[in-house]
This record gives C-alpha cells, structure tokens and sequence, in this order.
C-alpha cells in the first residue's frame, strides 16, 4: 500500500476511534463512553442504579489518574447517555489502602509528592454530580492521610468494610474493578 494511502486510512481509524468516545452528559472532563445502538439486553431506565465502587488501588505514576476512580463517572455517562436520569443513578466510591493518596488536597499531595494531585479535578467532578466519596478511617490513620489534607466533601468512615457493608445493606451493588 502507498505511504500517502496508508496515512490516510491511519487518521481516518484515529478520527473514527476519537468520535466513537463521548464525554458527557453528567461528567463533562471525564468517563468517556462509547454510544451502543439498539443493544441487545436492553437497559430499564425506570429502574434506580444504586452503586458502590471499592477502590483500593492507584497507578504507581503520581501524575496519572486513577482509571478505577474514573470508572464511576463512566458509569454515571453511559447510564445517562442511554436515558437514565440523572437521579436514578446513586452512586457511591469507597477508597482504602493505595487508592487513599488521591483523595488528598493538591496542596497536601504537593507537598507529599511535589506534584500536583492528578485526581482532585476527577473527585469533585464526581462530588458536584451527587458521588458520595467515603474514605476509610483505617486507611487514614494507618497511611497519615488526616481529614484536614482530603478533599473538602469527603466522607471518613470507620473502615472501608464498614462503609461497603452499610451500602450493601442499603441495596447498592458492589462493583470491583
């Protein structure tokens, strides 16, 4: 295949991988998704989504954000781009052990790790949408992470297990990735 060929196809697959991520409806900056038309296994938008997203690990990257705290505005994005309203979707993280770095203030995580905090954008993005963000006291005394250094709005629980109980209690399901 000709060079010039070859180039054209590559930004048209680049183009057409770009346009098939969407942005939006609830998260703005972030969770892109794809649109799925005419699914097979249809999704029951009248129905509530009660979610909570245990999140335990972080990149080792300090500059990176954290895909599994992202995924919970992905899951706002999809439900809403595909006619769940907004409040119908109750969602909820719970962050513990690795993951407890990026609930901390970009002055705090400065001063840790002399770079700014890559995920305090993504937190109070999903905060302004309603996100209920728990961390686990255990973590935070255990990793030195007091509540004066999180981010306003974040909700300290006596431990992670006792948030995640609580939450399953109150018919919210459990996703782990």
């Amino acid at each position: 295949m000709h060079q010039k060929n070859i180039l054209v196809l590559l930004s048209f697959l680049f183009v057409l991988g770009v346009q098939a991520q969407k942005k939006g409806p609830i998260i703005k900056d972030f969770g892109a998704v794809r649109q799925i038309e005419n699914p097979d296994f249809k999704t029951d938008t009248s129905e509530t989504f009660k979610v909570v997203f245990d999140v335990m690990d972080s990149p080792e990257d300090l500059n990176a954000i954290n895909k599994k705290i992202e995924t919970a505005a992905r899951f706002l994005n999809m439900h809403a781009q595909a006619g769940v309203p907004k409040e119908q979707l109750k969602v909820a993280l719970v962050v513990h052990n690795k993951a407890s770095k990026d609930l901390i203030t970009d002055k705090a995580y400065q001063k840790r790790y002399k770079t700014k905090n890559p995920n305090s954008q993504l937190i109070q993005s999903l905060m302004d949408a309603g996100v209920e963000v728990i961390f686990c006291g255990q973590s935070s005394k255990s990793r030195g992470f007091p509540k004066e250094d999180l981010i306003p709005g974040t909700q300290i629980s006596l431990s992670a297990m006792t948030a995640l109980i609580q939450l399953q209690n109150q018919n919210y399901r459990l996703i782990k990735f």
